[in-house]
């Protein structure tokens, strides 16, 4: 494009369908991850060591913690890739592209190289026992020589989402998810491989799709254009660098959030740890759902940002907040009813089940007070809003600290929930507080 031609709005029409398009195959994508730790869990528990299913339960949260860490690599690509689209820039969406790739392989190698690291400061953080620390350097030994391919997968993710692409997304989840039950299920149990099994079968499908992912660049991707990207553009690398900077402070100010939760649910006795851990895992499954209307955000925030056009930026907040906002109440009502036969199943004593259940109304609410977070976390992403991302979410972290630490003493748990809802709160407060001074500055008159 000419600089005047950069300067000028591109319309284009998007409407309920488009959104919906957007986001229903990405809560089927969300909603089926959770099932590949079930599976894993289920295939050691085979074994009949409770031994090993604690130790890959360990070293599972370790990548958890690592893995997460490094989304932002997603998020940023995301973001870049919907507006280079929105501007119908391919060469500016090719340097991304090109940029954040070789960010994420430098990345996933530095993982590999740090491993020795990486497992000891993980088990001196989670006071790994002396008896488990065998399965958990087994696991782990194995699967962290996926870092490149999982990290090159955040970015191939993040690149089909800013396009657009939800169906072919939603292929490849779905292929690394299947490949990796396929895979867990042979190894551990047909070739009697264990832990090591388990942890090769995560290696293996990392790095599939990691190989049907570049085929599929390889198939969409505009030679012509690729050839002329210009990757040395120094504006461009930092750029990058700050966004993907920004991002991850984020993400790990957010799981902060979540470890202190947990940490400050162990204070008040196993029981409680227990059945919060229990209401966690249904309130993430509701966060799974929510954040497909996060990622129809992400894509026509961004898209909107990239042509300049004000309209579909602001119909895409609305929709997708009303959408979100609506399938948050389902889920609060569906806790609500479901939630005690739900609890019934995980919980491991009726002590944990009644506390579970006289919790679960907390564990409801939350959607209901986190879904406007979610959807504006989506429309900042694709903005590449990052540095008031970050600031915004340090600042929430903050308020959650002093809410817990005012709260909790004198309520229990009932403090503590109410803190992660205050928390919740405070998001949504501050994206919509900066929300307007950005889009004036983003889209001037």
């Amino acid at each position: 494009m000419t600089p005047t031609a950069a300067n000028q709005p591109i319309a284009f029409s998007i409407g309920h369908r488009t959104v919906l398009a957007l986001a229903i195959p990405m809560m089927i994508t969300h909603l089926s991850t959770p099932l590949v730790g079930l599976v894993a869990t289920a295939v050691i528990g085979r074994l009949g060591d409770s031994a090993l299913i604690a130790g890959v339960a360990l070293a599972s949260v370790i990548f958890d913690v690592v893995f997460v860490s490094c989304n932002f690599l997603r998020f940023a690509t995301t973001g870049f890739t919907a507006q280079a689209v929105g501007a119908n820039d391919r060469r500016g969406e090719y340097q991304d592209l090109s940029g954040a790739i070789c960010l994420a392989l430098a990345m996933g190698v530095m993982l590999v190289a740090s491993q020795a690291l990486i497992l000891a400061g993980g088990m001196a953080a989670l006071s790994v026992d002396e008896a488990l620390r065998p399965v958990v350097r087994e696991y782990f030994f194995w699967r962290i020589w996926s870092a490149p391919f999982v990290l090159f997968n955040y970015v191939l993710f993040g690149w089909l989402l800013g396009r657009g692409s939800v169906l072919m997304a939603l292929a490849l989840q779905t292929f690394l998810n299947g490949v990796c039950i396929g895979l867990s299920i042979y190894l551990v149990l047909y070739l009697d491989l264990g832990v090591a099994g388990a942890a090769m079968a995560s290696l293996f499908a990392e790095f599939a799709t990691f190989a049907v992912g570049l085929l599929v660049m390889a198939r969409t991707i505009d030679r012509e254009a690729w050839k002329q990207r210009n990757i040395q553009s120094g504006w461009n690398w930092r750029r990058l660098l700050r966004v993907n900077l920004d991002l991850m402070v984020r993400s790990i100010a957010l799981l902060v959030g979540v470890s202190l939760f947990t940490r400050q649910s162990a204070t008040l006795g196993v029981d409680i740890l227990a059945a919060n851990t229990i209401l966690l895992r249904l309130y993430f499954v509701s966060v799974a759902i929510l954040d497909g209307f996060a990622t129809a955000a992400e894509q026509l925030a961004g898209r909107a940002v990239g042509a300049r056009y004000r309209p579909a930026f602001d119909f895409a907040i609305r929709a997708t907040t009303r959408w979100g906002l609506g399938f948050a109440v389902a889920l609060c009502l569906g806790l609500l009813f479901a939630g005690p036969v739900l609890i019934d199943m995980m919980a491991p004593t009726a002590a944990v089940r009644d506390i579970a259940d006289r919790f679960l109304p907390w564990a409801a609410i939350l959607p209901v007070a986190a879904v406007t977070a979610f959807q504006l976390d989506g429309v900042f992403v694709g903005a590449t809003w990052s540095r008031e991302m970050r600031n915004m979410m340090l600042l929430s972290l903050a308020v959650f600290v002093a809410a817990f630490t005012i709260l909790q003493p004198p309520f229990g748990n009932h403090g503590l929930w109410i803190a992660m809802v205050i928390f919740q709160l405070a998001r949504c407060a501050g994206f919509g507080l900066l929300l307007p001074r950005l889009a004036a500055r983003t889209f001037p008159r």
